[in-house]
């Protein structure tokens, strides 16, 4: 089996998919403390594995690749069973389509929009129109994901690389409805999926990290 190398900090959520996938998978990896306070994504070195400056970097063998969602499909193609990783096409887009909706819809509408402003920046910051916007924006998406589990206790019929993408955001969503910093529409559906990943032991230890670390001093 080829050596992993994840180069990324552990609060970074981007890093979180990856290693919790790997971790699923029951894969061995070395995981580098780079980005955010650690520094080191923007010496040469690691440009020429990245040339964004952003974590994570992941090594698998003799091959560098970035952008999350690509190697987590990577590495459930490599080493995912077919409930994981389904080897027909279709199946496997069906999954993936939910995967993708996680980075480019949820992601997006989350972490800049609202993540970001209640967590790393102080209230004085706060473009407080654009973030009440943005909550709103973002109810309407819960809401999308909230009606498809409405069916299914996973993305698809079980638990597969498609749940990583989407899934890895519940903790922060969730973290911060707790502490009264967000207020969303209820998502029973939601919620019913964010405690069921919290029984999967990858998901608690690779994706509940405090981010309290982010907030500013």
């Amino acid at each position: 089996m080829s050596t992993i190398t994840v180069h990324g900090r552990a609060t970074s959520s981007n890093v979180q998919t990856v290693m919790w996938c790997a971790a699923e998978l029951g894969l061995e990896v070395e995981r580098l403390d780079v980005g955010g306070p650690f520094g080191g994504t923007r010496t040469p070195d690691y440009l020429a594995m990245n040339p964004n400056g952003l974590v994570p970097t992941v090594q698998i063998g003799d091959e560098t690749l970035f952008e999350s969602a690509a190697i987590v499909r990577c590495l459930a193609a490599m080493h995912g069973d077919e409930a994981f990783w389904p080897a027909d096409p279709l199946a496997r887009a069906r999954l993936d389509t939910w995967a993708e909706w996680g980075k480019v819809t949820f992601g997006a509408a989350f972490i800049a929009p609202v993540f970001i402003p209640l967590v790393r920046l102080s209230e004085a910051q706060r473009d407080v129109a654009a973030l009440e916007t943005a909550i709103g924006g973002l109810n309407a998406v819960v809401k999308i994901l909230d009606d498809h589990l409405a069916t299914s206790p996973w993305i698809g019929g079980t638990f597969s690389f498609a749940d990583i993408v989407p899934g890895h955001l519940l903790y922060r969503l969730h973290e911060l409805q707790a502490t009264g910093e967000l207020t969303l529409a209820p998502h029973p559906n939601v919620t019913r999926y964010y405690e069921a990943l919290k029984g999967r032991p990858a998901f608690a230890e690779h994706v509940m990290i405090s981010f309290d670390g982010l907030r500013p001093k």
